[in-house]
């Protein structure tokens, strides 16, 4: 067994060095300082990706500003406050089901809900209100499970010296359950900024090289943008295709590093 779950390790660590290897190799030499901060031209062939990475930014941001307060706190409740009653396990098996749904169905589902019903348009509004729904499932079960890792000593022990239920999570059990918590909504989080199909259909724009100007104008996305290179326009330079796919992987790879590197140091500040 020890051969046979190491070769499974060696498998998946080798083939995300092949493939991460061959996007620095190949989108490397795209990357410039016009590359970066410029606009794309020549029908997207040339040029650079700046609106874009804009556009992709601040939809992680708006979606970040909507899903994390909500799930976390669902997080919570679910692990805290909630009953142990058939009501509480259908929520549970209905989350369980909603990580499950293909993101094309948010796609169509966002479309119908926020573009048309509620008039949103297409727009960042209608685009990060869709990746919400797609992202909560992801929070919310991270968040309950690294609540339910706590020891139940803390809650008790918070609750014995005359702490209220709130104040005894708020100050005791959620930091001892932040690494989990933060760990959970970087994954959803990095999910939401690589996901195409849902931003497709409701906000993401083919080519709009300025700047958003508010929640309800539409914008470029970097995997939208890169979807559109590899299948859409013809005779784009490799090192543009590469380049853009280089940018996507090294965002989301810094922010999950960055979150990595504090995940750490909090687990070693919290003894129990």
């Amino acid at each position: 067994m020890k051969v046979v779950t190491g070769a499974c390790v060696a498998l998946v660590i080798g083939a995300a060095i092949f493939i991460l290897g061959k996007i620095v190799i190949s989108g490397l030499p795209g990357i410039s300082l016009e590359f970066l901060f410029s606009k794309p031209g020549m029908g997207m062939r040339a040029g650079g990706i700046f609106p874009i990475i804009v556009g992709t930014l601040m939809l992680v941001t708006l979606t970040a500003v909507l899903v994390l307060p909500l799930g976390i706190m669902a997080g919570i409740y679910l692990a805290e406050y909630a009953p142990k009653n058939l009501v509480t396990r259908l929520v549970r098996l209905s989350i369980a089901n909603m990580a499950g749904v293909p993101s094309i169905v948010y796609g169509l589902f966002g479309l119908a809900v926020f573009v048309l019903l509620m008039q949103f348009g297409k727009s960042l509004l209608a685009s990060a209100l869709t990746l919400t729904c797609l992202t909560l499932p992801v929070i919310i079960t991270s968040t309950e499970e690294a609540l339910r890792q706590v020891p139940s000593d803390l809650r008790q022990a918070a609750l014995a010296l005359g702490a209220t239920r709130w104040r005894s999570i708020h100050k005791v059990v959620l930091p001892a359950a932040a690494p989990g918590i933060v760990t959970g909504s970087i994954l959803g989080l990095s999910r939401a900024a690589g996901e195409t199909a849902p931003i497709l259909v409701t906000g993401a724009a083919f080519f709009l090289p300025k700047l958003p100007d508010s929640v309800s104008s539409q914008y470029m996305s970097l995997p939208y943008h890169l979807y559109v290179l590899a299948t859409q326009v013809p005779n784009v330079p490799p090192e543009v295709t590469w380049g853009t796919a280089f940018v996507l992987v090294a965002g989301v790879s810094t922010v999950s590093m960055i979150a990595g590197a504090w995940r750490s140091v909090q687990r070693r500040k919290v003894k129990w």
